[in-house]
């Protein structure tokens, strides 16, 4: 059985409103044969279901390419939908039947298409300097029977569409935060079935959002603009081949929201005796509504949504009420999140209930909020009175485990509140487990600490008044993003702002979107990310345009770094965060104690590697030699500076070795001796980490790719502050910004900055899925065409399995190890790729696959005995090996 599966357009399953003029088309094989690979493969695309009216066609073309296949040629029309199917031809020569059909639909590919009017709230309905959201609406009429009916629309600030009574589509916050000056996303809604003949209404709440509403610390607003703002199109077509197009324009009328506050960080006040039944529906009286003004439009180019958008993922009901030692009740929901709490009231009408939000109660257990700052993280909801009344925020989120109650009638029961999860909806792509409970657990917080940040822009934290896109935060764990989400179009999106945001000489801004002042940019390990991000999707996903498209924004990076030095070859000047939050930091700092030109230095070096790497892949080849070359005197100037000829780092740090191993900027003496160095450091700590914000991801692989392995485990396995277990034993579900957010006494760090929500140290992560799971690619590769499986067992673990979702199918690899000695390896590798597998501390003599001896085993192509054991290489398949150490 040979079959074409998961087809898809630009990452995404059947998309609509996609503006890539250009799009790309992947699929996954199924097969019954181990080894089984592609040969050919041919494509049609049609304007119709069933293929009558061939539009495109490949013939048949040679080759394997299942991911992100172009179709040259292909002239592509604004909102049209493409039919797709796939065949493919395995090394036998047999043709897989047409697969399933598939479509991508365009959205409008040109600015100039549209018709409609910016329109927002007059002052007469809304004053501007009012907190509460306005309504819009519309009535038309609809003449007959609706074949397609497709909805355009964005706003400046946040918008949420209805129409005739109901919610239109499942997204949230949107059109999403780009950098507003430059982007401005437009969302595209099916909305065929929610017309009716006759009479129709659409309406539209409007809220401040990023655009207007709050941001950072330093309580800015209306950064981007001072009033909000809609841009719609409907386009409806008929049966009868009739078109028509509603759009908003003057025609649209404007009232006050029942929302009296909305703000990202503060929360939202709605009075529910402000609520206009029907409002939304062609038969409400709008005759005391007052006609919207027509305003400028937006400055930034209108472009199609890029990502996935934020939606409703999941849902959590408390697991405690709890009455504090304060005589507060406060709600226990077992799990730091992100989104809002749903709930149901009854009362008197005016009576006001409020919710405030925390991630953790004090060592009292009491409600604390002092770590949010300034943002009130409040809900406030005045009721209308009768009947049981039910409500949910719409422009707001909070990141909380803990609520407390205020004004709620008693008795309160924990059936009243559900937790809503929000984040971008990426496809889950990876998992790990193993058999201890506690690293199981930091695993699941490296997840929800993902889930909680990645609400639509990679966010530091989702709690206190900051949320920002921090450069240095998404660089440090997109590796491990890219395994347990499908991250690309969530990092292609943001990587485009961050080339819009860029500064003209080449600086980047610590925030993506940039809201800090002009002179917050260009730190190292944080403007790096120009270059780390894009690399990692290409390499992840084998995904060279999102190269192509960011070369530009890369190279500036390594042009404007060149400049900044004394010397081109060393970056020595300028402001750097450095090895932000060590634990080798002098007192009252909140930067570690490894130089920060070293830091600087170093990571000058690795970005100009992944430059001179890029430029060859994409054909910028005098480019590729002369990055190669500025590579070459770098490392050669790091070392003048900071290897003493005796082959000694100069900088005595866990981060100084950890950078320079990881990196690749020591050779022979001077290699072992940071080995050697990096051991002395970490027993003079009794094996725990004094490593920040840039040398912690990069710790493990330093140790376990330099023969130290145990040491890497030691430090997974440590309990005791610092460690990233000590963190689960206080009770956290998700990464903590500090080692001791919570200390040993039950004590909080400082209130100024102690996120329990914040990513960054998650990225121990990537070295799970590496090493212990043993799932990577071959050197040189990328989009895990070639894979690896290369298990490292350690420490006190008996078994450890990991899977993932690569582009081309599932990669599974687990291991276990029994107490007489023998291994067992459970291995999966997708149709079309080919792998290179190790047994560690197997022989020949005893390795088995299936029962049979491994080099007689079907599927295998060579397998030869090493120091590290036995080295496989496979096709694609499922196998079972076995071995005795």
């Amino acid at each position: 059985m040979f079959e074409v599966k998961q087809l898809r357009c630009e990452y995404m399953d059947n998309p609509i409103g996609i503006d890539v003029r250009r799009p790309r088309l992947s699929w996954q094989l199924s097969s019954s044969k181990r080894g089984s690979v592609q040969t050919a493969y041919a494509i049609e695309v049609s304007s119709v279901e069933g293929f009558e009216d061939i539009l495109w066609q490949s013939g048949r073309v040679s080759g394997d390419q299942t991911v992100h296949v172009e179709l040259p040629g292909l002239e592509l029309a604004s909102r049209k939908r493409y039919y797709y199917r796939v065949k493919s031809w395995n090394e036998a020569g047999e043709s897989s039947a047409w697969s399933a059909v598939s479509y991508w639909e365009t959205g409008i590919l040109d600015e100039s298409e549209y018709t409609a009017s910016w329109i927002g709230a007059p002052v007469s309905v809304i004053a501007q300097e009012s907190e509460q959201a306005p309504l819009l609406r519309r009535s038309f009429a609809v003449g007959g029977a609706v074949r397609q009916a497709r909805l355009y629309a964005t706003a400046l600030g946040l918008y949420e569409l209805e129409l005739n009574g109901a919610r239109v589509g499942d997204s949230y916050f949107t059109p999403g935060w780009t950098s507003y000056k430059h982007r401005l996303q437009v969302q595209t809604y099916d909305v065929t079935g929610m017309l009716q003949d006759g009479a129709n209404a659409i309406g539209a709440w409007l809220g401040k959002g990023w655009y207007r509403g709050n941001l950072a610390w330093q309580h800015q607003k209306d950064i981007y603009g001072d009033k909000n703002r809609l841009l719609l199109e409907l386009h409806i077509q008929y049966e009868d081949g009739r078109s028509e197009v509603v759009t908003t324009d003057g025609a649209w009328k404007a009232a006050g929201s029942p929302i009296l506050m909305s703000e990202l960080y503060h929360g939202e006040t709605y009075d529910a005796r402000l609520e206009q039944p029907g409002w939304s529906a062609p038969a409400f009286d709008d005759s005391d509504w007052h006609l919207v003004d027509l305003l400028d439009g937006a400055s930034g180019k209108l472009i199609g949504q890029e990502n996935e958008p934020v939606r409703k993922i999941e849902e959590i009901k408390p697991i405690a009420l709890i009455k504090t030692p304060l005589g507060e009740t406060v709600l226990d929901f077992g799990q730091n999140m992100v989104g809002w709490v749903r709930f149901e009231v009854k009362g008197e009408a005016g009576t006001t209930v409020t919710i405030n939000h925390a991630e953790v109660l004090d060592k009292e257990g009491n409600f604390y909020t002092e770590n949010m700052r300034s943002a009130k993280v409040t809900i406030q909801y005045t009721l209308k009175g009768g009947e049981t009344e039910s409500y949910e925020p719409r422009f707001t989120f909070q990141g909380f485990r803990y609520i407390r109650l205020v004004g709620f009638p008693e008795p309160v029961a924990m059936a009243q509140f559900t937790g809503i999860v929000l984040h971008s909806d990426m496809a889950a792509t990876g998992a790990f487990q193993c058999s201890d409970e506690l690293i199981n657990q930091l695993q699941h917080n490296i997840e929800w600490g993902l889930k909680g940040n990645f609400l639509d822009v990679p966010t530091d934290c989702p709690q206190r008044d900051e949320r920002l896109g921090w450069t240095g935060d998404a660089q440090m764990f997109i590796r491990t993003a890219s395994y347990l989400r499908n991250v690309a179009p969530f990092f292609a999106k943001w990587t485009r702002d961050l080339a819009a945001d860029q500064l003209e000489d080449g600086g980047v801004p610590f925030v993506i979107p940039d809201v800090l002042d002009r002179n917050s940019h260009s730190s190292a390990a944080w403007g790096d990310a120009a270059v780390i991000c894009p690399w990692t999707i290409y390499l992840c996903y084998g995904d060279k345009r999102i190269l192509e498209q960011q070369y530009d924004s890369m190279k500036a990076w390594v042009e404007y770094i060149r400049r900044q030095g004394d010397d081109e070859h060393l970056w020595n000047t300028g402001f750097h965060f450095g090895d932000w939050l060590g634990l080798d930091s002098k007192p009252d700092s909140y930067v570690g104690a490894t130089d920060r030109d070293y830091i600087a230095t170093a990571f000058y070096a690795y970005s100009t590697s992944l430059l001179q790497q890029s430029a060859a892949i994409i054909g910028r080849t005098e480019d590729a030699q002369a990055y190669a070359e500025l590579y070459k005197r770098i490392v050669a100037a790091f070392t003048t500076e900071f290897v003493t000829p005796a082959g000694r780092l100069s900088v005595p740090t866990q981060t100084a070795q950890v950078l320079a191993l990881t990196f690749g900027l020591l050779e022979g003496k001077a290699r072992e001796r940071a080995v050697a160095k990096l051991m002395e450091l970490l027993e003079e700590s009794k094996f725990h980490l004094t490593t920040g914000f840039v040398g912690t991801p990069y710790l493990n692989f330093a140790l376990s790719q330099n023969g130290q392995l145990d040491a890497a485990y030691k430090l997974l396995m440590q309990q005791d502050y610092p460690s990233w277990l000590y963190q689960v034993t206080k009770g956290a579900t998700t990464i903590w910004e500090h080692w001791d957010g919570i200390r040993e006494d039950g004590s909080f760090w400082s209130k100024d900055m102690n996120s329990y929500n914040h990513y960054a140290y998650g990225a121990i992560g990537d070295w799970l899925y590496r090493c212990v799971a043993g799932i990577d690619m071959a050197e040189g590769t990328a989009g895990y065409k070639s894979i690896t499986i290369a298990p490292q067992p350690g420490g006190a673990l008996t078994w450890a399995e990991g899977r993932f979702d690569s582009v081309y199918g599932e990669i599974a690899s687990r291991w276990s190890r029994s107490e007489d000695g023998v291994m067992e390896l459970l291995v999966t590798i997708p149709v079309n790729t080919k792998a290179t597998i190790t047994l560690p501390g197997a022989s020949l003599e005893t390795a088995t696959e299936g029962g049979v001896a491994v080099r007689q085993a079907d599927g295998i192509a060579s397998a030869i005995e090493t120091e590290a054991g036995v080295r496989l290489e496979t096709g694609s398949g499922r196998y079972t090996f076995s071995w005795k150490l």
